[in-house]
């Protein structure tokens, strides 16, 4: 598998990652011809700190992130995020007005956007409520969603955990495409957004890990 890009740091990263995860771990990913050429939101499960790391180096392309905005306070960390195509959102509330400006442009650029439904980490692994927002965000920018789920990312790091826990084998399992026909209930619905997120977070919950003859 090679990535398709021509930037120097996001190769790095993308390699560095590649390499931490497989050191801690067995991976394997199905699915990737799943993943469209244009804009799309990789929309997955969050069970671990590894997860952003973990799918978006099984992608052959570069994709855009969403990280704290705190974390572009350090010059050199702030660097990298913004050069590996991370987006800073404000998580202390409020509507993050910039954060949405760039991910329509992104989007509408025709390029892809890692996005978690259930908002932040499982606390046990198991699936989470949808939130609002990757349903707006879907809505309105009327791109195919890729459903994807990860499977023992919360063996390997789970939440509150500081060190990897090593042998864990970890799935991806990218899914078709969701097009907006399918999960936008329509702009008169009374809880529009909230149900396409919850459209899309039945369709990841519906991926199945592979089987142990596969890994």
């Amino acid at each position: 598998m090679a990535l398709i890009s021509d930037n120097p740091t996001y190769i790095i990263v993308y390699n560095i990652a590649r390499w931490f995860v497989a050191l801690f771990g067995r991976v394997d990913v199905s699915g990737l011809d799943n993943v469209p050429a244009g804009g799309s939101i990789i929309a997955c499960n969050h069970q671990s700190f590894l997860d952003p790391p973990l799918v978006g180096s099984s992608i052959e392309k570069e994709i855009y992130f969403f990280a704290r905005k705190t974390l572009f306070k350090n010059p050199g960390l702030g660097h990298v995020l913004r050069t590996c195509n991370t987006i800073p959102v404000d998580r202390d509330g409020g509507s993050d007005v910039a954060a949405f400006k760039r991910v329509f442009a992104v989007l509408r650029g025709g390029q892809s956007l890692l996005m978690f439904p259930e908002g932040t980490r499982s606390q046990d692994g198991q699936l989470q409520e949808a939130q609002a927002g990757i349903g707006l965000i879907a809505c309105k920018t009327r791109v195919p969603v890729v459903p994807v789920r990860v499977f023992g990312t919360h063996t390997l790091l789970p939440r509150g955990s500081f060190f990897p826990r090593p042998g864990a084998r970890l799935t991806v399992v990218f899914l078709p495409p969701v097009f907006p026909e399918e999960f936008d209930p329509g702009a008169q619905h009374p809880k529009r957004f909230i149900e396409a997120s919850r459209h899309i977070m039945a369709r990841i919950a519906s991926a199945e890990d592979l089987p142990d003859a596969i890994a």
